[in-house]
């Protein structure tokens, strides 16, 4: 999901759009394998057991579990999104509501990552973003291919800032 047209200014390309890294949908992906085998395995037992009303109910829990615990995550991470554009970072969350936060590459005081050691296994990392303005710096959790994604927004910000990251004194 990239940023939609209507939302972008004059002269404003997209240059990349991602969301956090699939490894946040593991826990969520275990939640429904165990809630879907378990909620099978009781409806046996208690068909075999009890009736027909006691399964609907056994039923009925294994699908609020399965909801909560694995479709919302999914909804969650597949609605959250960065872009990066030739003049600003986009951040956009939500489900039902949406929300989301600008800040414009001249306004960007430092970028820097963050990776620990299953972030590097993994190939993602966090990208940490300080602005000139008074709210707490943007932390874009689990980026994947940060390094790349690091250096593009780097370039960005230094050519908003009028210099380039090349030494030009050699």
């Amino acid at each position: 999901m990239t940023l939609p047209r209507k939302l972008m200014i004059d002269g404003e390309q997209t240059i990349a759009t991602t969301r956090t890294h699939v490894k946040v949908l593991i826990l969520p992906f275990l939640i429904l394998l165990v809630v879907a085998g378990a909620t099978g395995f009781l409806m046996k037992v208690v068909g075999d057991a009890a009736g027909g009303n006691l399964r609907w109910v056994v039923l009925a829990l294994g699908l609020v579990l399965i909801v909560a615990g694995s479709v919302l995550p999914w909804l969650r991470w597949i609605t959250w999104t960065y872009t990066l554009t030739n003049k600003r970072i986009v951040e956009q969350k939500g489900i039902l509501t949406r929300s989301g936060r600008v800040i414009p590459l001249s306004r960007i005081n430092d970028v820097a990552f963050e990776k620990n050691l299953n972030d590097r296994i993994l190939g993602c990392g966090t990208l940490v973003i300080h602005d000139a303005s008074e709210q707490s710096g943007l932390r874009l959790d689990d980026i994947p291919g940060i390094e790349a994604f690091h250096r593009t927004v780097s370039n960005l910000v230094m050519e908003a800032h009028g210099t380039s990251g090349r030494d030009e004194s050699v």
